[in-house]
């Protein structure tokens, strides 16, 4: 039997648009950059991979005939935007090509043979823990922008480190990231038993990883995780997402963090700081975005020069009673942390002018970030 169901749009569109970002990127093999679509007796199921990242989502459908092809990601899904009709129909006609009607309008459209597509990886379904989706969100919003590009040598530093621990009686998730300049850590508390998680130690998440699991809890109210042997399972009733997991050495963050002593300390209004950091922001170099910070008594004087375009200046009040400090640090990694930070006033404990600052508040509870300094 062939191929044919009629769907929602709105319900293809959906799932369609899920997938483009797992479709679309440069494959070395062609049918990476299909989807496949099987239509099932009770809807469809939509299946993407880049082989790093995989996600498989049943939609509701009328099916008048079961089948199973692959179509391309990227036209299917510009044919089902660009429609003007509630419902599509998909039809396979000869040699995998297929029919879509939409409305009055008619699309014959070439896939390929499911044959070649990678099969979805198998699962243990007993192995899963429920968790609120936000929880994932808010650890991935907290540590994301500091995982280091792919272009990067240090191969653990493209990835995220992920963690479970107990301590006081209480459960905690921990993400962490680092480009080798900053290091930010995110945990949060968590009702649910993490014993069930069989979480390996160094166990990393590549950052494509990352950003897809962000955009399956974003969605959802809640979401079932799953850690096996080289993968991570986030999965609700209608969809499945498995991400293929990497193991190696990070960095000993615990040792980073442990370096900065909590006694020297600066507390400033985080929005007026963030909105002074964009002035001075604008006339850094491109590349480095270095900034000076003179610290003295009661105040932060933030200064930036740029040979071609000129310098700026810029003071904000702070509480601080130290001695007089003169730092560099990359602007750039002052506006990303702070721009994820909830709190209305931010503590840095800088030790001396060559020390890293760290930066937490008590509003922003289980988050921290420690930026390393620049060579003036």
């Amino acid at each position: 039997m062939t191929l044919n169901c009629t769907v929602s749009r709105s319900d293809l569109m959906e799932g369609l648009n899920s997938l483009q970002n797992i479709t679309n990127k440069r494959v070395t093999l062609a049918i990476l950059s299909n989807i496949l679509i099987a239509a099932e007796e009770d809807g469809i199921v939509l299946t993407g991979t880049d082989l790093e990242v995989g996600l498989r989502i049943k939609i509701p459908a009328e099916i008048n005939g079961q089948g199973i092809l692959t179509l391309p990601s990227r036209k299917i899904f510009e044919i089902v935007r660009e429609s003007g009709s509630e419902k599509i129909t998909i039809q396979e006609t000869e040699n995998s090509w297929v029919v879509i009607s939409a409305g009055l309008s008619t699309y014959n459209l070439a896939g390929l043979a499911s044959d070649e597509f990678p099969e979805f990886p198998k699962f243990d379904e007993n192995n899963f823990v429920s968790f609120e989706a936000g929880i994932f969100s808010d650890l991935i919003d907290k540590v994301i922008f500091s995982v280091a590009n792919e272009e990067e040598n240090a191969y653990s530093l493209t990835n995220v480190l992920f963690e479970k621990e107990k301590k006081d009686e209480r459960s905690y998730l921990r993400m962490i990231s680092s480009d080798g300049h900053r290091l930010s850590i995110m945990e949060k508390d968590v009702v649910a038993d993490i014993d069930l998680l069989t979480i390996q130690e160094g166990t990393l998440i590549p950052k494509k990883g990352v950003q897809e699991l962000k955009k399956f809890c974003d969605s959802r109210d809640s979401v079932e995780i799953s850690f096996e042997k080289e993968k991570l399972i986030a999965k609700d009733n209608e969809s499945v997402m498995v991400i293929r997991l990497k193991q190696g050495e990070f960095p000993q963050y615990r040792a980073i963090v442990n370096a900065v002593q909590l006694e020297n300390k600066i507390t400033i209004e985080r929005r007026p700081f963030l909105d002074s950091l964009k002035r001075i922001n604008l006339f850094t170099e491109d590349i480095f975005h270095t900034i000076q910070l003179e610290i003295e008594n009661g105040k932060m004087i933030l200064s930036s020069q740029n040979v071609d375009l000129g310098n700026a200046k810029d003071i904000q009040d702070i509480q601080y009673d130290g001695e007089p400090l003169l730092l560099g640090f990359n602007c750039r990694y002052f506006i990303e942390t702070l721009q994820v930070m909830e709190c209305d006033s931010v503590d840095a404990y800088i030790n001396s002018n060559n020390s890293p600052c760290l930066m937490k508040s008590d509003r922003d509870e289980g988050f921290l970030s420690i930026i390393m300094p620049m060579q003036l």
